[in-house]
């Protein structure tokens, strides 16, 4: 990926809906280039969508989880995201290494609603069930640092 892309990926993923003359001053390339790379990373999937960012406190969701989980038959199908899949109180479903197989993130209105949705998890999928509360989040939906793209500005050395 060329680095003025990277540039345009790491803008976008800062603030999705910045305006196409932004990410323009931004790199220093014409209102159309900017267009036509934009397009050009969402055709290639690169940029796979725009979303809002929710306070969830705000819709009655304030209690965020994070629930691991393994299969109670070690030998059983590895179709627990499948099996999860109806459940919309899961938020992510991540494969992992270690002695869990996913985490998943999950976000309910009270504890009540958190341990009817573990039962519905063991239920659903099989399996046991690690979980831990989140109390704060100091931060989340930060822009990750892409590859050759140190976040200063062309021709600053590097600290």
């Amino acid at each position: 990926m060329e680095e003025i892309d990277r540039r345009i990926v790491t803008l976008l993923a800062g603030d999705g809906r910045m305006s196409f003359t932004d990410l323009a001053r931004e790199t220093g390339l014409s209102v159309s280039a900017v267009h036509q790379r934009v397009r050009r990373l969402e055709k290639r999937g690169v940029v796979r969508g725009y979303a809002a960012i929710i306070d969830y406190d705000a819709i009655g969701l304030p209690l965020t989880a994070f629930v691991s989980i393994k299969p109670i038959d070690p030998a059983a199908p590895d179709d627990a995201p499948d099996r999860l899949a109806h459940l919309s109180a899961i938020e992510a479903c991540h494969s992992v290494a270690g002695d869990e197989s996913y985490i998943l993130k999950v976000r309910v209105a009270s504890p009540v609603g958190l341990e009817d949705l573990l039962q519905q998890i063991r239920a659903s999928a099989n399996v046991s069930t690690r979980t831990t509360v989140v109390l704060s989040t100091p931060y989340e939906h930060r822009a990750a640092e892409l590859a050759g793209d140190s976040g200063k500005p062309d021709g600053d050395a590097a600290s």
